[in-house]
């Protein structure tokens, strides 16, 4: 390899190859795989020919099989039950068999042999139905997706056989989604009883899987789980602002009945249970109707960082396509009339479309006079009459209220102890008032976007007076329904929802890239490589539409006039390459401060930068490959690709040197679909014919100019 050359992604080789003999790469092209079910005597089987699973119906819902159709992985070594619930204090298994001799694998001559455990919940009918959106979603202004997901969906009916559940029934769904190998799954409860149950715990996904990797010693902690199935559900919470770090519900264990495991103590992670990490602990009424979490399957199949990576992007722009708006906002730090409309017309001036009354402007969500809703709906509305959306910012957890209002500590029976050390219990007076206040507030003004900060991450609350949730042991997951339900009404308003904690699944659009707040307080030089780094980082498995970073105009936690952009007049260099910077990966930053310009020249440049990014909006906003992570000693850059657009690819390349350098990079352009040739140009210049090689690279001299960027296009 050339010294400054790019790893080729391995699994190119493999799906150049698949494409040409079979199928081709659903990455590149996935309408050929439409879901669909087929049913023949007892078998049912759910395929979209990337991923497939299989039913058996008698003696019970047993699934046989679940397969990556692609790399041909077989994710299931044994059955088990479909469902677990913890009713009354007893556990009850929904659907599965028993009987299997061995469980390192399943033979299909073993099947009618099984039977269905005595106090399980058992087959009672199957339908196909429609698939149901999560939530309503009304689109506004640009995105690159208005589609809900297409494919089909399987639900499974179970009924009870102890005679203390009889009564309770079960419907199991399965959607397979078209053109990823992509399930998701949930359930049902219907309580026909006539009286209440106690439903402590709900798990919904049970799989035994073939192990990752086969040790004679080691932990579930130790050993790696397999790495061909990745799980999400919508029960997320941490403030990490990634996934993995996010998840409460993906529970990865030990299996000991696999008794022929080579791990002598029995403890190779090879059962994935899922359900939230604190029990849901509530009382189902006479008459009620329980929804779970839904836990989304995403079949990977390759090691690859780079592919895994796109996998996950292509989910959300599948099941969430909320994620995909993108309207360009800056953050105003007053809520002075004359202010507001001031920066109003600067953003019309220059093509922004969103004004967010930033922390620190004043503005209260929670003062619903009429005299407050007066003001913000005037404000609103002038902004609507220049095509601007105006919105504002909300801090919920991270403050006190009160000892009657605030969470309790179920270790001392006092409030601290949260997760913010001090927080209000959603399901508290205060808290229920909040919601209320904010719909309250939004619907009145008018108000387009909701930046919701310190949004509920997950405090069990020990108070049995709140009127939200009836003690500890329901506190969290009454509270997660409760935040669930003010984003799905936001959605279903088209209000654009800004939060820093994994709720994707439930509404919010944008999360931060991932950063910390001091470092926007360090010289403007140092800010611009940390931002690169931040951007390349924070986007392996987010989309460019999901993220946010962060430009302070003027001072934000310190660091003086070499850290910020006022007078914009005199920095207009480092003005302009934060924003190419941000513009050029898909990225909206918070622009904070008191205006967008302060000359005729600051204006030209902000008004230059917002048309090229609207020009190539639509390929700046999918997705990258990562090219060269930023350490300040040699170029660095990103590359958006696509096999579907007039602009395969557009790459951004930095030079933080004080010197111009030359490089010849290689950009890898398998996932443009692009197989022989290329033609690429630098910025608006003319374009060249590049061959590619047998790796589907182009090979590309550049010049970046010192301290400087460049960027590259390319076409078919």
């Amino acid at each position: 390899m050339k010294k400054n050359s790019i790893l080729l992604l391995p699994a190119a080789f493999i799906y150049s190859t698949m494409a040409v003999a079979q199928q081709p790469d659903w990455l590149i092209s996935n309408k050929p795989y439409k879901a669909a079910v087929t049913e023949k005597n007892k078998e049912i089987v759910l395929s979209n020919g990337l991923a497939s699973r299989s039913f058996r119906i008698s003696p019970n819902v047993i699934c046989t099989d679940f397969r990556n159709l692609t790399s041909g992985e077989q994710l299931l070594r044994a059955v088990k039950p479909e469902a677990r619930l913890t009713i009354n204090g007893h556990d009850y298994t929904v659907g599965g068999a028993e009987g299997q001799p061995q469980q390192a694998y399943l033979l299909p001559g073993w099947l009618d042999g099984l039977s269905a455990a005595k106090s399980a919940f058992v087959y009672a009918g199957h339908q196909q139905t429609p698939l149901e959106a999560p939530l309503a979603w009304r689109p506004r202004g640009w995105h690159g997706n208005t589609q809900q997901a297409g494919g089909k969906s399987l639900v499974f009916s179970y009924r009870a056989q102890a005679a203390e559940l009889t009564g309770i029934d079960v419907k199991i769904h399965y959607e397979l989604y078209d053109g990823i190998p992509l399930l998701c799954k949930w359930l049902e409860i219907d309580n026909h009883s006539g009286k209440a149950i106690a439903l402590q715990q709900v798990v919904n996904e049970i799989l035994a899987t073939p192990e990752e990797e086969s040790a004679v010693v080691g932990s579930t902690r130790q050993m790696k789980t397999p790495h061909g199935l990745y799980i999400e559900s919508n029960y997320a919470f941490n403030n990490a602002m990634k996934a993995d770090l996010s998840d409460q519900t993906t529970h990865w264990k030990a299996d000991s009945s696999y008794t022929s495991q080579v791990n002598y103590n029995l403890q190779t992670p090879c059962l994935l249970e899922v359900h939230p990490h604190v029990p849901i602990g509530i009382t189902l009424q006479a008459g009620e109707h329980f929804t779970s979490i839904r836990t989304y399957e995403l079949l990977l199949d390759s090691y690859d960082r780079e592919r895994n990576g796109l996998a996950k992007r292509r989910m959300y722009r599948t099941i969430a396509p909320w994620t995909t708006q993108n309207p360009i906002f800056m953050h105003l730090i007053s809520t002075d009339p004359v202010k507001v409309k001031n920066i109003i017309d600067q953003c019309a001036a220059t093509g922004y479309e969103g004004v967010i009354l930033s922390f620190g402007s004043g503005l209260n969500m929670e003062d619903t006079s009429a005299a407050n809703i007066a003001k913000y709906k005037a404000l609103a509305d002038y902004a609507h009459s220049r095509k601007v959306w105006l919105g504002g910012y909300s801090l919920f957890s991270s403050r006190r209220i009160s000892d009657e209002d605030d969470v309790i500590n179920p270790a001392t029976g006092k409030p601290g102890g949260a997760f913010f050390e001090n927080a209000p219990c959603l399901g508290s007076k205060w808290g229920l008032s909040y919601l209320a206040k904010i719909k309250y507030f939004i619907t009145g003004t008018g108000f387009d976007i909701f930046e919701n900060d310190g949004p509920y991450p997950g405090d069990v609350c020990a108070s049995v007076t709140h009127p939200g949730h009836t003690g500890k042991d329901d506190s969290q997951w009454k509270q997660m329904l409760l935040q669930k339900e003010l984003y799905h009404y936001l959605n279903a308003k088209g209000v654009y929802i800004n939060a820093p904690d994994w709720y994707f699944l439930d509404g919010t659009h944008k999360i931060g890239l991932g950063y910390r707040e001091v470092n926007f307080s360090l010289p403007r030089a140092e800010q611009l490589i940390l931002n690169r780094q931040n951007i390349f980082d924070g986007l392996w498995e987010k989309t460019p539409a999901m993220s946010w970073g962060f430009v302070p105009l003027s001072q934000y936690q310190g660091g003086g006039a070499a850290a910020t952009l006022e007078p914009l007049k005199d920095h207009l260099d480092a003005y302009e390459q934060l924003m190419m910077q941000y513009y050029g990966a898909g990225v909206q930053a918070c622009y904070r401060g008191p205006r967008l310009y302060d000359t005729v020249s600051t204006q030209q440049t902000v008004s230059k930068v917002i048309s090229w990014y609207k020009k190539y909006r639509e390929i700046l906003n999918t997705d990258i490959i990562h090219l060269r992570r930023a350490d300040g000693r040699d170029w660095d850059g990103i590359m958006h690709v696509s096999a579907t657009l007039p602009q395969r690819g557009l790459v951004m390349l930095y030079n933080p040197t004080q010197q111009e350098v030359t490089r010849e990079i290689d950009l890898p352009l398998y996932y443009s679909g692009l197989t022989a040739t290329a033609r690429i140009r630098e910025k608006e210049g003319p374009l060249k014919s590049y061959s590619l090689d047998r790796s589907f690279q182009a090979h590309v001299k550049v010049n970046i100019p010192a301290a400087g960027y460049t960027w590259l296009v390319i076409e078919p």
